[in-house]
């Protein structure tokens, strides 16, 4: 599963709409759900953010669907992160140290 971090802003009608918010994470769950994901943390914030959500997904292109399917409802903007596991970042770090090797020598055919 990959995991994702979206930053979350309300649109001038999610502010309108704020009384509905409950209703539309409910909604995204369910969707989310349906997508074969789910998600994991959910945070209103104070700051330049109004939401932080950690999302697990199968895939980039689910998450591209989600985010499109939840933007059209119009109460959200989001900056979307793909983040990466300690498993994942340790194994990305190992495949470093074959990429400092010099790559073999390539004979010109004739």
């Amino acid at each position: 599963m990959n995991t994702y971090i979206a930053l979350m802003n309300l649109t001038e009608q999610g502010v309108k709409t704020m009384k509905d918010s409950l209703s539309r994470s409910d909604r995204g769950r369910a969707l989310m759900k349906r997508l074969g994901g789910r998600i994991k943390d959910y945070y209103m914030t104070m700051g330049e953010y109004d939401f932080v959500v950690v999302f697990e997904c199968p895939s980039d292109e689910a998450m591209a669907q989600f985010l499109l399917a939840v933007g059209a409802w119009g109460a959200i903007r989001s900056n979307t992160l793909k983040a990466f596991t300690k498993p994942q970042y340790t194994r990305i770090l190992k495949g470093l140290a074959a990429l400092e090797k010099p790559a073999p020598a390539r004979r010109r055919k004739r």
